[in-house]
């Protein structure tokens, strides 16, 4: 079970699944967070005694083991008596939280404040809200007079604080200086020392219009100043002063810090605003395009756009323009290379509104239009097993190589591509649409599909065990993403890093974890929920069977959708094989996607151990025509080895019962 703690509020341990861990009484919340400030190093017996009581009783050494013994039972409930913690161990003279890589929402918060710090606004911003979001109260809340944990406190305060700041200097540099100005003025009335942020309110009231309540703010923040700290404003508030009452350029928006590409975003944005009415059609064929961008930034970015492009699809259907409905759903051709959609309700209503759209447009007109709709269809239909998807996939393709259009083109085979996945076994076919979607994007300046070619030949490579083929597309991923401010695509060739680690049987299987560990904390944030959910544990699980060892054997671990193949052999591995072929019989064949090979081979395993024949034949059937390739791997993440190598075990296994 991968166990997470929280430190930024009341102090809490969830499991894997996210639900509350009981952790009985104060003293044992003390421990908890005595342990997690002291970042996975030992803390003595005798200081845990001396830190938990003022004058400590007799047998003060006594109860902390008592109180550790409780907190690793409700830390390790499945741990089997006798066995030693994984999680909270003894070490020598005390004892140590050995809690995983971004397993401590304060270690998450201070990895996504420093990694803001490097990306522009609008990446900044997004990953600054998401760590912002995971404060729930003052950090070490009911520790508040502990000597152990005040230092710390204070730290993640300041830090806190600086988080807050750099939050509204992010949107100061993306021109959004209103909506700045709510979280400035509650921040300054709390922290009234702090200049920094008296001269991001005022900056940002001056930049919404508001010059007298500007230069109000810092009279307030001088008055306040010396009242309190007996301190003169510093140089840059007198600047600042200085600078609004002078009416100096360099503080209007489209001259401020964001560079050339932010003054003319700023001029132009304007102006679209004051010349095109806010009630005209054309705004929302403008903000599918905003939107289109918006998605590739990934996190917060590409959940504003999922949500505002199935307002924007609302809103055009209102007005009851099947053509210009057409264009705002068709527009959003965002390149994907997932195939499980992150919003499944949100795509069935997606797939709903195109259909509707294509039945309205005239017959016979707008073949492009109508291209588009059916490519939507066929990308948002991605893993339903419908017959639609593929029908649509083809006829986008045709119309497409018809009209010679190569942005439709790209778009209609990135449907196709999400479509090949009826049977186990079509890497080579994947890895031709890849090959061409590179040839065509190049040829026609299409850098987001040219990423999408490349990640998509990385997958087909690896299923086809050609791993330095695979390595160079990701370094052509890469490096098209540098250029192109595309930070999702890192997402993807960080975990084909640790796929690469994984398959290699001489990495120490430790490295390997540390990799898959890494990569996952990339998701944290990434808005990629269809992505995230389950993926971790299902890849240290091919990674321990890969390596000859069982399951772990907790099933609380968060298997999400991947939890009934997962599930018979955590059950083997606690020797409940009574209910291993019950497991099995229940299993549904696996979604047709990029893990449909490594899903069979785990219900092939599952079956062997326990002598299953009906699973045993139904995954022989499914995974022959994936003989050649490795199970697993043509999703870029995990593998489970040569599919070849499952067939022979349940060959030898259908020829000789147990």
């Amino acid at each position: 079970m991968q166990v997470g703690f929280g430190v930024l509020g009341p102090v809490v341990a969830w499991d894997g699944a996210g639900g509350a861990i009981a952790l009985k009484g104060p003293r044992h919340r003390a421990v908890l967070a005595r342990l997690i400030v002291a970042r996975r190093h030992v803390v003595p017996v005798t200081r845990l005694v001396e830190d938990l009581w003022a004058d400590p009783p007799p047998g003060a050494v006594g109860a902390v083991r008592t109180f550790v013994a409780a907190l690793r039972r409700a830390l390790e409930p499945q741990r089997p008596p006798r066995t030693p913690a994984r999680l909270l161990v003894t070490e020598g003279p005390g004892y140590a939280l050995h809690a995983e890589r971004g397993a401590v929402d304060a270690w998450r918060f201070e990895q996504a404040v420093a990694a803001a710090a490097a990306l522009p606004p609008q990446q900044a911003l997004a990953r600054l809200e998401e760590a912002l979001g995971r404060w729930r109260g003052p950090a070490y809340a009911g520790f508040t007079e502990e000597s152990w944990a005040r230092a710390e406190r204070s730290r993640l305060g300041e830090l806190r604080l600086h988080a807050v700041e750099r939050q509204a200097e992010a949107r100061l540099g993306l021109g959004l200086a209103a909506e700045a100005v709510p979280d400035l003025d509650a921040h300054v009335a709390e922290h009234p020392w702090r200049e920094d942020a008296w001269r991001l309110l005022a900056l940002a009231l001056y930049r919404t219009g508001r010059q007298g309540d500007a230069l109000a703010v810092l009279r307030r923040a001088r008055t306040l100043l010396i009242e309190q700290l007996g301190a003169d404003p510093g140089p840059g508030l007198r600047r600042l002063e200085a600078d609004i009452l002078d009416h100096a350029r360099h503080l209007d928006p489209e001259l401020g810090p964001s560079g050339p590409a932010g003054r003319v975003w700023a001029q132009a944005a304007a102006a679209y605003d004051r010349t095109v009415a806010s009630g005209a059609r054309a705004r929302l064929e403008s903000t599918v395009g905003l939107l289109r961008n918006l998605a590739v930034t990934g996190g917060g970015g590409l959940q504003a756009a999922r949500q505002h492009r199935v307002a924007a699809i609302t809103a055009a259907e209102e007005l009851g323009d099947a053509e210009l409905t057409a264009r705002v759903i068709g527009a959003y051709d965002v390149p994907a290379i997932w195939t499980r959609v992150d919003d499944p309700q949100q795509a069935a209503r997606v797939v709903a509104a195109a259909e509707r759209t294509l039945a309205a447009l005239p017959p016979g007109a707008h073949p492009a239009a109508r291209a588009r709709l059916l490519a939507t269809i066929a990308l948002e239909s991605r893993g339903t097993g419908s017959a639609r998807g593929p029908q649509a996939a083809g006829q986008a393709e045709q119309t497409a190589r018809r009209l010679d259009d190569p942005a439709l083109l790209a778009f209609a085979l990135n449907g196709v591509f999400m479509q090949t996945f009826h049977r186990a076994g079509l890497a080579a076919r994947r890895d031709a649409i890849g090959a061409e979607l590179i040839a065509l994007s190049a040829r026609n300046g299409l850098a987001t599909y040219e990423v999408l070619g490349h990640l998509i030949r990385l997958q087909a490579r690896s299923a086809l065990a050609d791993f330095p083929g695979a390595d160079g597309h990701a370094s052509a991923a890469d490096r098209l993403a540098e250029r192109h401010e595309l930070p999702l695509v890192g997402v993807f060739t960080q975990w084909y890093g640790a796929l690469r680690l994984a398959a290699t049987t001489r990495t120490p299987a430790a490295e390997a974890e540390a990799a898959y560990q890494d990569a996952a904390a990339r998701l944290n944030g990434a808005g990629m929920p269809g992505l995230e959910c389950g993926l971790l544990p299902l890849a240290l699980l091919c990674l321990r069977l890969r390596r000859a060892r069982p399951a772990q054997a907790d099933e609380r671990t968060g298997w999400g959708p991947y939890e009934p193949w997962a599930r018979p052999l955590v059950l083997l591995a606690q020797e409940r094989r009574g209910e291993v072929t019950a497991a099995l019989r229940r299993l549904p064949d696996p979604p047709r996607d990029l893990l449909f090979e490594a899903l069979w081979c785990l219900a092939a395993r599952a079956a062997i151990a326990v002598g299953d024949r009906e699973t045993m034949e139904r995954a022989q059937t499914e995974l022959a025509p994936a003989a050649a390739e490795l199970a697993g791997a043509g999703s870029g993440l995990l593998t489970l080895g040569p599919v070849s190598k499952h067939l022979d075990d349940l060959a030898t296994a259908l020829r000789h019962p147990r």
